[in-house]
């Protein structure tokens, strides 16, 4: 496991937020990154057509178990960011109109602003590497 990854949560800790981010996405204060920077990110959301309100729906059923780490942001100037990141497993239908069962890895950057919390989805595509979850 990479090291800069930490696994040192309780339930609880997780639990706290799991809400906050649900309270963000629930208020429509959330995005998902979708520049030049996150193709993977476009062409997740394209292969499987999942529209807004599908994604949306996607964030809102992550669970505590679904937790895997968090790790610092590395990118410069946003050192102080702690990203979290889940993957919970999903039915989708892809391009053939077929279902499957999809581990997204969703990572979370939380952002305390004086007008409320803000959600940014940094990552929103299928499971590239593997995963250790926390609490299964």
């Amino acid at each position: 496991m990479n090291p800069n990854y930490n696994q040192n949560y309780t339930r609880e800790e997780i639990d706290t937020v799991l809400e906050k981010i649900k309270s963000c996405v629930e208020k429509n204060r959330y995005t998902i990154s979708l520049n030049e920077n996150r193709q993977e990110n476009i062409d997740f959301i394209n292969e499987y057509n999942i529209r807004s309100d599908k994604q949306k729906s996607i964030l809102l059923q992550i669970e505590t178990n679904d937790f895997c780490h968090s790790l610092q942001n590395t990118k410069i100037g946003y050192e102080y960011e702690v990203l979290y990141v889940f993957v919970p497993q999903v039915q989708l239908f892809n391009a053939e109109g077929g279902e499957e069962t999809v581990d997204i890895y969703i990572k979370f950057n939380v952002i305390d602003l004086p007008s409320g919390s803000r959600a940014v989805v940094i990552s929103f595509h299928k499971r590239n590497k593997p995963i250790d979850y926390l609490f299964r």
